[in-house]
């Protein structure tokens, strides 16, 4: 993935975990790593990649729309195909900064995420209600009817 690219969310992540990304990676590779930091890094990469595609399409249409540049070698066709590409590139930039501000948003405070998680045995404590007295064996019986 892209560890060693620069993206504009690395001063939140080193606000949030309080390390230098290149740090954090090396966290999230030993035992014991915290699935947020994990997923926040994972994250992050995905957008180091995706701000690499965007800075490439616009550096590329710079070049081609270059003053000093001759007109007839514009094509209407490559600038379009450019276009959708930067679109493509622009969604997926905004949507893993979207994803990863939500993760950091709403994961638990470092201090937090280092504790083992105990969980309550819950004990069920009901009262029977007192047993009822067992009923005479003749209740509830028809009498035979006399001659």
């Amino acid at each position: 993935m892209s560890r060693d690219k620069a993206s504009t969310v690395d001063d939140d992540l080193q606000n949030v975990f309080g390390k230098p990304v290149s740090e954090l990676y090396e966290a999230a590779a030993g035992p014991g790593a915290s699935p947020a930091l994990a997923r926040a890094l994972e994250l992050r990469s995905f957008l180091a990649l995706a701000e690499e595609q965007v800075a490439r399409v616009r550096d590329r249409v710079r070049v081609d729309m270059d003053p000093d540049r001759d007109m007839g070698e514009l094509s209407a066709d490559k600038l379009r195909f450019d276009a959708q590409w930067l679109q493509a590139a622009l969604e997926a930039r905004d949507g893993y900064r979207a994803a990863l501000g939500e993760l950091l948003r709403t994961m638990p405070p470092p201090a937090q995420q280092a504790r083992p998680v105990r969980t309550a045995q819950l004990r069920a404590t009901a009262t029977l209600p007192p047993p009822v007295a067992p009923a005479p064996s003749s209740a509830g019986a028809a009498r035979a009817r006399r001659p």
